[in-house]
């Protein structure tokens, strides 16, 4: 998973950066909840650890911009060295998928991602990460960079079944029925022509280390270039 953690003390920041990547997963830490919120627009998280207590604001603050913002589906957990009872189900009540007391355990906080993750998206549609790209199938939500791309439904459709096929020699026939449908009334020029707008609107020439390769007479490749 990809972490995004807001955490004003700067050690304390290190320290739960260092054990989410001792799980394996990826994170990008802030330190205030501007930073975190201006990040937050920018870059795909799989789970956020907030912390309760902010310089310029509260967890409850930037809890209640994640669910208005960027919805209900990521799960969100928030540490805090308060453990009254108040706070727990003000937490919980705003949105909150559950709640650790400081100093937290290292591995029952990774466990407990494990968990809220498990439980926001039993058997979740993927974050697909290529090089600079990153596709999230269930948000329906392709970015380069942290930047998102605005494609239509079947130009997002056909970049999930590319970027799932890196290396494979797909077909025109191939790409219009698993993309449009065996009994779609529109021929392979149509294929052509997303082909063509995804090159351009994903840079997909080799400049961000993907190329979409035209094989003749056939159909097309997605390969990984050296830049």
């Amino acid at each position: 998973m990809h972490i995004g953690i807001l955490e004003d003390d700067p050690e304390q920041l290190a320290l739960l950066e260092l054990w989410v990547g001792s799980g394996q997963h990826s994170s990008h830490g802030f330190g205030t909840a501007a930073e975190f919120t201006e990040g937050a627009k920018k870059e795909l998280f799989d789970l956020i650890l907030i912390d309760w207590m902010l310089p310029d604001g509260t967890g409850a603050d930037v809890l209640q911009w994640v669910r208005q913002n960027l919805g209900w589906d990521i799960p969100v957990v928030v540490v805090t060295s308060r453990d009254d009872e108040a706070t727990v189900v003000t937490a919980l009540s705003m949105g909150a998928d559950d709640f650790v007391v400081k100093p937290p355990k290292p591995m029952e906080l990774l466990a407990r991602f494990e968990n809220v993750a498990r439980r926001v998206k039993p058997g979740g549609l993927p974050v697909i990460r290529l090089g600079c790209f990153e596709v999230d199938v269930h948000r329906h939500r392709l970015a380069i960079d942290g930047t998102a791309i605005m494609l239509t439904q079947k130009e997002f459709d056909l970049s999930v079944y590319l970027f799932q096929s890196p290396g494979k020699l797909l077909s025109r026939d191939h790409l219009l029925n698993k993309i449009w449908g065996i009994n779609t009334d529109v021929d392979t020029r149509t294929v052509d022509t997303h082909i063509s707008r995804l090159r351009k609107k994903l840079h997909l020439d080799g400049s961000k280390g993907w190329k979409l390769t035209p094989i003749y007479g056939y159909g097309y490749r997605f390969d990984r270039v050296d830049v």
